[in-house]
């Protein structure tokens, strides 16, 4: 059976959209028939790691980075000196994951796009690789997200996003939360755009969605998009415009409808989102956030409550069955380190 990745859909409300910090909800889909995509996914934990110095002189300590390296999906990289606790839903084939949490109260999904930018054939970090490192080594969403765009700087994106060997690649979204603000981050190849958000509700889908009203971006996003004719350099810069591609996927065009149902649904509730909510919204079919048909099924979903006061724990819902609409969740809150409960 193939599990692929990479459809799917992701929710949140921040601010007074729930009134009492933030919460988020993705889900995932796999390609395939009957449960592959299901059983093709697992909920794995890890646990913090530090390098510690040794104890001496100066002179002899020596670095404890040196030498260690990270074995993502494809690459290694360099292992950096500690990391966080990290619950992870995953496909069973890959080092990273669809979605997850850390200690620190940082959530993080990501989907797939397809941009003006060529996708690269060769093996560098998956999305969802990206996911997983900006889980095990960011305090806040923002330090999430500058991890991840460091790491994109320095060793791209692209290989294989399925198991089969027939090609499917793409570039990748992200919708990064904490207790106290969201972000959504949009890459084409190394470049991208960042959108903050702090009150209200947000979604994301399998298409660009950040037009002018971008917080952050790659310093070389503007000139790369003149230099091929795809912006005029004057005038408003709107993301999604000059870097949506001409030709779109079916997957994209597809998408649009989840997009629309989804932001429709989170606005019906704005102001009083709860888990319960999301939790409704990952199981609604008509929109097309939950599917069981086409060859494609909901493989995964996860509802994530971050409470602004941190003297209350972060509690994580990761469904036990594949299908959303017959929920069925397993539990994990932390506060100060990560527990199953």
């Amino acid at each position: 059976m193939v599990a692929e990745t990479g459809t799917g859909d992701g929710t949140m409300a921040a601010g007074t959209g729930t009134g009492a910090g933030t919460i988020a909800a993705w889900t995932v889909t796999g390609a395939g028939t009957g449960a592959a995509g299901a059983r093709a996914g697992i909920l794995a934990l890890h646990l913090p790691e530090t390098f510690r110095r040794i104890r001496g002189p100066p002179k002899a300590r020596p670095d404890p980075r040196k030498g260690i390296r990270e074995k993502c999906t494809y690459i290694q990289i360099p292992q950096v000196e500690q990391t966080h606790a990290v619950v992870l839903s995953k496909p069973a084939w890959m080092w990273g994951a669809e979605m997850g949490a850390n200690d620190q109260g940082v959530c993080i999904g990501n989907e797939a796009v397809w941009t003006r930018e060529a996708v690269s054939p060769g093996e560098a970090l998956l999305g969802m690789d990206l996911v997983r490192l900006g889980l095990e080594r960011g305090d806040t969403a923002w330090g999430a997200l500058t991890v991840i765009t460091s790491l994109l700087e320095q060793h791209g994106q692209g290989g294989p996003c399925r198991e089969d060997p027939e090609p499917f690649s793409y570039h990748n979204t992200f919708l990064l939360v904490d207790r106290n603000e969201a972000w959504v981050l949009e890459t084409a190849g190394r470049l991208w755009v960042a959108q903050k958000v702090t009150e209200g509700v947000k979604n994301i889908s399998n298409q660009l969605t950040i037009g002018a009203e971008g917080s952050a971006e790659h310093p070389e996003l503007r000139s790369v998009a003149q230099g091929q004719g795809w912006w005029d350099g004057e005038g408003e810069f709107n993301f999604s415009q000059v870097f949506s591609p001409e030709n779109p996927p079916a997957r994209m065009e597809l998408a649009k409808q989840r997009y629309r149902g989804g932001t429709e649904l989170l606005q019906q509730h704005d102001g009083s989102v709860t888990a319960e909510v999301m939790m409704s919204i990952l199981r609604d079919k008509p929109s097309g956030i939950c599917m069981d048909s086409e060859g494609f099924c909901t493989t995964g979903s996860m509802v994530s409550v971050l409470p602004r006061d941190s003297s209350l724990p972060c509690v994580h819902f990761f469904t036990a069955t594949p299908d959303p609409s017959r929920y069925v969740t397993s539990l994990t809150k932390n506060s100060s380190r990560l527990d199953i409960s």
